[in-house]
């Protein structure tokens, strides 16, 4: 199989597994660092690199579930709360290997638009998607509005970067549920 074959197959194995779906075991710290290099190979216009990561692993894992639910307890109405969903943020984070909070660093001084950042930082979470497929890892990028916007009182922000989301990463168990198949592209290109 050539390269292009074998980043194909990869590709379209690539799918959000969700933490219900994961064992629970540790993914090491090598190999998330593995994960992460490849996610900084994203390109980025003027070689910005804004994406940045923090890594939530470990016994540090109950004091960040604890953050998650307290901020959305705080973020929600109380005839919007769902002690479902409360209960639910909990069992995610602890039955991740990992959780990534992704952020994006703003330079402002380089004038470039924040889209071109946004996309920049999506580009580097599909690598990290790609790689955690090529190793047998699953994951999924989630954005609750509630993490976003309480990450800097958690996690150390640079100044000008903001959370785009959490990515929960780990081991999947043998028997997943079936992957969702995306509608034929012939809909969705145009030739000139």
């Amino acid at each position: 199989m050539n390269s292009f074959e074998i980043l194909t197959e990869v590709i379209n194995n690539r799918q959000s597994i969700f933490p219900s779906s994961f064992t629970r075991e540790d993914i090491s710290k090598e190999d998330i660092f593995k994960i992460l290099n490849n996610a900084n190979q994203a390109p980025s216009h003027k070689h910005t690199e804004p994406w940045r990561f923090h890594i939530v692993s470990g016994t540090a894992k109950e004091k960040f579930s604890e953050f998650a639910q307290k901020s959305y307890k705080n973020y929600v109405s109380a005839d919007k709360f769902k002690q479902s969903k409360f209960d639910k943020l909990a069992r995610k984070i602890k039955m991740s290997s990992h959780v990534i909070m992704i952020g994006c660093k703003h330079d402002v001084e380089v004038n470039l638009p924040q889209w071109e950042e946004v996309a920049a930082v999506s580009c580097a979470v599909q690598n990290i998607y790609l790689s955690a497929t090529a190793a047998g890892f699953g994951g999924y990028w989630s954005s609750p509005g509630f993490i976003i916007a309480n990450a800097n009182k958690y996690f150390k922000m640079e100044e000008d970067e903001v959370c785009l989301g959490l990515f929960y990463i780990g081991i999947p168990k043998d028997i997943l549920p079936p992957q969702v198949v995306k509608r034929d592209l012939v809909d969705k290109v145009k030739w000139y």
